[in-house]
């Protein structure tokens, strides 16, 4: 088991450690501030949940829920910090063993930080992670085709493109097409180098 207390990795600029409560307040600040940027592109909250961006208590279970996950191996959640700030978060989540060894990854940036490689080199860092230290054997990032900022992260690592998955997920409330994109632990051995040089 890997304790949230000890788990950080590290790039060349980013910080991903699991959020604590404590983080409540820089999470909120950001999450208020791109709510725009990013409800959009996220699944809507179950009906009656408290909102965890105004409520401090369900922010708490939210993490306590993220640091279940990580006492199971079925998730690990990360805060992306960028000079001690929170800047994003990033996530390997449905990790599934047996003869699939698949983990989805999902992420967002604070819109103040999109386009300067702080996503792409958060998800080098995971990919690292998921491959070297938890044995995954692929990965896969799903985009609905007309998010632009989150396929450029993608596009930028030379992530396999999978093709289109119709009406795949129910992103705010529609059910929405993504592109699947993905990479496998044989593909990551061939451009590891590549890719940590370039981005961590």
């Amino acid at each position: 088991m890997i304790r949230a207390s000890t788990l950080e990795l590290t790039g060349r600029r980013v910080l991903l450690r699991p959020l604590v409560e404590h983080d409540f307040a820089q999470w909120q600040e950001v999450r208020r501030r791109c709510r725009s940027w990013l409800v959009p592109w996220e699944p809507r909250p179950p009906m009656g949940s408290s909102d965890a961006v105004e409520d401090r208590r369900a922010f708490a279970a939210r993490c306590g829920g993220r640091e279940r996950e990580r006492q199971l191996g079925s998730g690990y959640g990360f805060g992306i910090f960028v000079e001690g700030r929170l800047g994003g978060e990033i996530n390997l989540s449905s990790i599934q063993r047996g003869p699939f060894q698949n983990a989805y990854v999902g992420y967002w940036i604070d819109q103040a930080l999109a386009g300067r490689g702080y996503a792409p080199e958060a998800l080098v860092v995971v990919i690292r992670f998921a491959f070297e230290e938890l044995d995954l054997h692929r990965l896969q990032v799903s985009i609905i085709p007309r998010n632009r900022p989150s396929r450029r992260v993608v596009e930028k690592l030379g992530l396999r493109n999978e093709g289109v998955a119709v009406r795949y997920l129910q992103i705010d409330g529609r059910w929405e097409d993504h592109i699947r994109f993905a990479i496998t632990t044989e593909e990551w051995a061939e451009r590891r180098d590549e890719l940590m040089g370039a981005w961590t």
